[in-house]
């Protein structure tokens, strides 16, 4: 299996600082990304945002664990890469675009390479339900958390 890539876009209503603020609190996004069950902050930035985290992910077949490395261009895009994990790679982002009247266009993006062990498990239609997991809920609850779902 090669790599598993999507994207999954809303709209909010909230301006994009907003926005931005909750998805750059790393530590925070436990409680709206449903797929997201542990984040332990290894290492901060000057600002006191995280650099390096350690995750724990349900990913629908099997809990995934990842050390991330996390950079912040605000207010409109946010990334991640894997530096250690259970999956062969693994690069993720949010790329925030200002609608003006406070209203906001998130993406959020993963590309992930599951590696041999993990691809066994996510072949066939098993692929398509985690990716649509990983992507919506993550988009969603963003949404939900700036207040406009």
């Amino acid at each position: 299996m090669g790599l598993i890539e999507g994207e999954r876009t809303v709209e909010i209503d909230a301006p994009i600082e907003r926005c931005f603020d909750i998805a750059a609190d790393i530590d925070g996004a436990v409680d709206w990304q449903d797929s997201l069950k542990d984040v332990d902050v290894l290492e901060e930035e000057a600002d006191g945002r995280a650099a390096l985290v350690e995750t724990r992910s349900d990913a629908r077949v099997k809990t995934i664990a990842a050390r991330l490395r996390f950079s912040y261009d605000e207010p409109t895009r946010i990334e991640w890469v894997q530096e250690k994990g259970d999956t062969k790679s693994l690069r993720g982002w949010w790329a925030l675009e200002d609608l003006g009247g406070e209203r906001t266009r998130a993406t959020y993006g993963l590309a992930v390479d599951p590696g041999r062990m993990l691809g066994m498990l996510l072949r066939g239609p098993a692929e398509a339900k985690v990716r649509d997991f990983l992507l919506g809920g993550a988009a969603e609850g963003l949404k939900r958390e700036a207040g406009s779902g």
